[in-house]
Formats: C-alpha cells, sequence, structure tokens
C-alpha cells in the first residue's frame, strides 16, 4: 500500500488550504484513514481521522475549522482546512489503518505553513 499526500503550502492567517492523500495497492476496505501532524519540536499528533463508513474524529484544536472526508471508491482522503493558524504550522502526514490485520501505513509529509 502506497500513500500519496498533496496540497501543502504557505498560507497567511486566516486562509485556507486543502490536502488530499491518494492510496494505492492492496486496500482492505475496512480501514480508518486520517492525518497527523509534526511541528518542529513537537511529537507527532492526531488531527482528524475517518472511517470508511464515514465516522469522524477530530483534535480538539482543529474542531470547527478542519474538515476530513474520504471518497471510498477512489480511496482517497482530503482535509479542508480553514481559519488555519500560525499554530498549525506543521507537516502533515496521511495515515491508513486497518485493524483487522493491525497493517499501519504512511504518506509522504507535506509542508503547511501559516504566517502571521
Amino acid at each position: 500500500v502506497q500513500l500519496q499526500a498533496s496540497g501543502g503550502g504557505l498560507v497567511q492567517a486566516g486562509g485556507s488550504l486543502r490536502l488530499s492523500c491518494a492510496a494505492s495497492g492492496s486496500i482492505f476496505r475496512v480501514n480508518t484513514m486520517g492525518w497527523y501532524r509534526q511541528a518542529p519540536g513537537n511529537q507527532r499528533e492526531l488531527v482528524a481521522t475517518i472511517t470508511n463508513n464515514g465516522g469522524t474524529n477530530y483534535a480538539d484544536s482543529v474542531k470547527g475549522r478542519f474538515t476530513i472526508s474520504r471518497d471510498n471508491a477512489k480511496n482517497t482522503v482530503h482535509l479542508q482546512m480553514n481559519n488555519l493558524k500560525p499554530e498549525d504550522t506543521a507537516v502533515y502526514s496521511c495515515n491508513l489503518k486497518v485493524l483487522l490485520s493491525r497493517s499501519e501505513y504512511w504518506g509522504q509529509g507535506t509542508k503547511v505553513t501559516v504566517s502571521s
């Protein structure tokens, strides 16, 4: 399984960005896809996840500003980020988990920089 992320960049505070991640390979349909981020000097943290049934989970810091969605037919997950803040600056990584097989896959990170 490979994950290809895209959509990072530089944006001013209050702006928006949309991250996308496409999964390819042999993917078990029951899975959870999500986004994690790591800022310099910090540990990686969960941003948002979404199950194949559409169940979502968000970090408190992004609730009301970020929206995660997925297209099961295309094995893609998106993260719409609105009202971005400087503290959202980080490398964002796409993740796919298959609980049944205890498998986990990571995409390459995409950098998001929010200027004040």
